[in-house]
């Protein structure tokens, strides 16, 4: 039986054993048995639905509360078509003094024209929705200490995109934002900073681990050849060979060489192009691979002609 202690006094004999039984409804004193309500509340709805078309036709509620909408989803709406026809002209008017009332405030046409770009951006790059929700809130924080003044919105809004990304430790590049962004990579990079330092975000380490899945996936790598490639960021990582390196530069250069020890059959220029980085840097890191592979006790195999 599920019962809750309530805690309630009881009037009778003092005690403050008071339980609720939901089978019956009942607040009854633990101690001495003393009924002390008999009524229970039904919070549910007054209506009834038998499918998913009745309850959408019938609920009165609107979206969740969410901050990726300028009005955060507490909306208000008039139907003039609805009602008595004698009223219809005043709830027209109504419906025209609400729409410019809430686009009168200050900040309210500017997070309405930044949260319709921010959902289009996400869209395009399916982004989860706590990423959005998280971008969201950085793109209001900075629009409340009036940063975006002098600035382009749309800058804004893929600096928040990209930082939300990098503090959820989802693998978005400034390249892959700049293509569904009107915006330049240079200049979403340093609107990115400028968060950085007037926010003072606190943004975790990117290891090239995270960025594997993604671009085996691009490239139809078989999942042996992608625990290898793992295996041995792994082990460059107890090496301290990642620091101060391009992660994707790293995560391209062991999955070339995993690839190379399974015979994938992958070009450099395909997982060059899959990172979202240059064949170059990818020679430089398999370069410093080999050199670090060539003492080691378990992966020193990697590296033999």
């Amino acid at each position: 039986m599920n019962i809750e202690y309530l805690g309630e006094r009881c009037p009778q004999c003092g005690g403050l054993g008071a339980i609720f039984d939901p089978n019956s409804g009942e607040r009854v004193c633990g101690e001495c048995g003393l009924v002390l309500g008999d009524e229970i509340v039904n919070r549910g709805p007054e209506w009834r639905a038998f499918n998913s078309k009745e309850r959408k036709k019938r609920s009165r509620i609107g979206v969740p509360r969410s901050l990726t909408h300028w009005d955060k989803g507490l909306s208000t709406s008039f139907n003039p078509r609805e009602g008595a026809k004698d009223r219809r002209y005043e709830m027209w008017r109504l419906k025209k003094y609400d729409n410019r009332s809430k686009l009168d405030e200050s900040g309210m046409k500017n997070l309405s024209q930044a949260m319709n770009e921010l959902n289009r951006i996400g869209e395009k790059l399916h982004l989860p929705a706590k990423v959005m929700e998280r971008a969201a809130l950085l793109y209001r924080k900075a629009l409340k200490k009036d940063l975006i003044k002098g600035r382009t919105i749309d800058g804004f809004v893929a600096a928040s995109i990209y930082a939300a990304c990098r503090g959820s430790s989802v693998p978005r590049s400034l390249g892959e934002l700049s293509d569904v962004s009107a915006e330049d990579k240079k200049d979403i990079a340093r609107i990115y900073r400028l968060l950085i330092r007037e926010l003072e975000l606190k943004m975790p380490v990117d290891y090239p681990m995270k960025f594997v899945p993604r671009i085996a996936a691009s490239l139809d790598i078989g999942r042996s050849t992608d625990r290898l490639c793992i295996d041995i960021l792994r082990e460059a990582k107890e090496n301290r060979a990642l620091v101060g390196k391009d992660p994707r530069g790293m995560a391209a250069a062991a999955l070339y060489m995993a690839c190379k020890a399974n015979d994938e059959g992958v070009t450099q220029k395909d997982i060059a192009y899959a990172a979202g980085t240059t064949e170059v840097t990818l020679r430089n890191r398999l370069r410093d691979l080999k050199v670090l592979f060539e003492d080691s006790e378990s992966l020193s195999w990697l590296v033999r002609d």
